[in-house]
């Protein structure tokens, strides 16, 4: 069969090619049921954009940048799958780039490092997604952007996110509901603002149950597995150690879990350990690991969409600005009572 093209889309749709061509570029002007109609014929015929031809037509490149601090972790692929699948239902492409690290954040001129390839806009992954010289740079370079779990300026941009607050504060009422008192809780860098609202969300738990979220009880972790293994060396080593030790997420969890096998201790009988995310690893570490189900995929996803639905937009107003995804506890063997003595 030859190459599908919007001529036999807008033929078998019963539309013009115009129509096809508005559908295809998220442009408005085109009715809920004529997009509808037109959508599902795309899906049957098994049309298949021609990036490199499109860009060459108009004056869109088809491709969508993606800044991101770190991409060699559980988190950082799942953002990247994400971010792919909603590009490619949209018929653009995603290119990534690297920038900052945890001590010196995105301080890299995004605006020149995308002019080259000539994005139509980029996402903002954590924590480029809070620095206000990112933000300056790419509008002042006229370049469309959305973030994912920003923590201010929301008016700045579409974004996507979810409550890590809430999802700290009700992880933290889950061990206390187990019977743990003695919680403590590995943070993440001061420059993620969703490792602050975590921690927050801890603190604010413990002094609704009526606990206390002693100081040394709280370390602070770079979001890597080395560093919550040495926090938890750390807690351990106290003279009044937790019981329960909450990770802000999966990495550090499982160095918590390492430090544990390290002393010998048995998890969930000596200590509970918990972590934030619900990464692969999460279901097979020994024992797999409770954590807070965070939709990363799922965020990246929708700050694609919501990215490409404004590029369409007559008024900014016309197009969402903002989608909030719900998270889930996610009970596994790693949290248990606490012992008994």
């Amino acid at each position: 069969m030859p190459d599908v093209t919007i001529t036999h889309i807008a033929r078998a749709a019963g539309v013009s090619i115009k129509t096809v061509s508005r559908v295809l570029n998220r442009e408005t002007g085109v009715g809920a049921e004529t997009r509808a109609r037109v959508e599902a014929v795309i899906g049957q015929l098994g049309y298949r954009p021609n990036v490199s031809a499109r860009s060459l037509a108009g004056a869109r490149s088809y491709l969508i940048g993606l800044a991101f601090q770190k991409v060699a972790t559980a988190y950082g692929l799942e953002f990247q799958f994400g971010a792919m699948a909603a590009c490619r239902r949209a018929g653009y492409h995603l290119v990534v780039e690297q920038v900052g690290d945890e001590d010196d954040g995105a301080a890299a001129p995004l605006s020149r490092l995308f002019a080259d390839i000539r994005v139509d806009g980029v996402i903002l992954a954590p924590p480029a997604a809070d620095d206000p010289a990112v933000l300056d740079d790419l509008e002042a370079a006229g370049l469309p952007y959305a973030r994912v779990a920003p923590d201010g300026a929301f008016g700045r941009s579409p974004y996507a996110g979810m409550d890590d607050h809430r999802a700290a504060f009700e992880m933290t009422r889950l061990l206390w509901d187990h019977g743990h008192r003695r919680i403590a809780f590995i943070g993440g860098p001061d420059i993620h603002s969703s490792a602050r609202r975590r921690r927050e969300g801890w603190a604010a738990a413990l002094a609704a149950l009526g606990g206390e979220a002693r100081p040394e009880w709280l370390e602070r972790g770079m979001f890597l597995s080395h560093s919550g293994f040495e926090a938890a060396d750390r807690l351990l080593d106290l003279a009044e150690p937790p019981t329960a030790i909450f990770a802000a997420n999966d990495e550090m969890a499982f160095g918590a879990l390492a430090a544990a096998a390290k002393r010998g201790l048995s998890v969930p009988r000596d200590l509970s350990v918990a972590g934030f995310d619900d990464t692969y690893g999460a279901r097979s570490s020994w024992p797999p690991l409770t954590t807070v189900r965070q939709p990363v995929r799922e965020m990246a996803e929708a700050a694609v969409d919501l990215l490409i639905a404004g590029f369409g937009a007559v008024a900014s107003e016309d197009a969402p600005r903002a989608k909030l995804l719900e998270f889930a506890l996610v009970e596994r063997a790693s949290v248990g009572p606490p012992p008994a003595r």
